[in-house]
């Protein structure tokens, strides 16, 4: 209560706090889904989560960003792009208990949504797929051509974006501008991020041989948490 405290407060210093947090610091521990095994507290630092809002603010355009569906669960990674990277560019967030707590308010301007193929595909078939909406996020699914075609076939979808990406390297790792008629792919690495195809050796595989994809970055986490 400021009006009965102020005496208790100018008993306090006026000396700015420490500042503590670096770009080596904790940013926050996120869990994931265990479907490797017992779910694993990554660590993911400051520097991580800045790369990848920084990557995201020069791959986007703002005024896509300006209206963040915003219908991630806390607990899930991807809700870190949701609410971070409109926060960071003077954007708008808005925040629905889910999905399909979305449909229920078609009035809302929402440019940019993020999903997996899956849903939207439920979305197209049902005609409840807003207007106001630009940019299309999909990710933990594979994207077939005929989806990208059917979402392009929309006056006001401009891009539709297919990204890969574990708990480990920070929610995105690699993305493509999926175009009509395009091959499935998971693209590219994003900003300051490498990925390499290796043999069971850990030597680099030709192109076109199948092996392990193994990711190294700004976005690789610290670790898992008490391991």
């Amino acid at each position: 209560l400021l009006d009965n405290d102020w005496g208790l407060i100018a008993k306090e210093s006026e000396i700015a706090l420490e500042r503590l947090a670096s770009p080596t610091g904790l940013a926050y521990v996120i869990y994931t889904s265990g479907s490797t095994g017992k779910p694993k507290g990554v660590e993911i630092l400051h520097r991580n989560t800045v790369n990848l809002l920084s990557w995201s603010g020069r791959e986007y355009r703002k005024e896509d960003l300006s209206g963040m569906l915003f219908s991630t669960s806390m607990t899930f990674d991807l809700s870190i792009f949701e609410l971070f990277v409109p926060l960071t560019i003077g954007g708008r967030v808005y925040v629905v208990k889910d999905l399909l707590s979305f449909l229920e308010y078609s009035d809302l301007p929402v440019t940019f949504m993020n999903t997996v193929p899956s849903v939207i595909e439920s979305l197209l078939s049902s005609g409840k797929l807003s207007e106001t909406i630009r940019v299309i996020n999909l990710a933990g699914e594979p994207l077939l051509p005929n989806l990208v075609n059917r979402l392009y076939e929309l006056d006001h979808i401009r891009d539709v974006y297919d990204l890969y990406g574990p708990s480990e390297a920070t929610t995105y790792t690699t993305f493509c501008r999926r175009v009509p008629n395009s091959i499935s792919s998971i693209g590219s690495p994003i900003s300051n991020t490498q990925v390499y195809i290796l043999d069971s050796n850990e030597n680099l595989q030709p192109i076109g041989v199948v092996g392990e994809l193994c990711v190294s970055g700004s976005g690789l986490a610290r670790g898992y948490l008490n391991r």
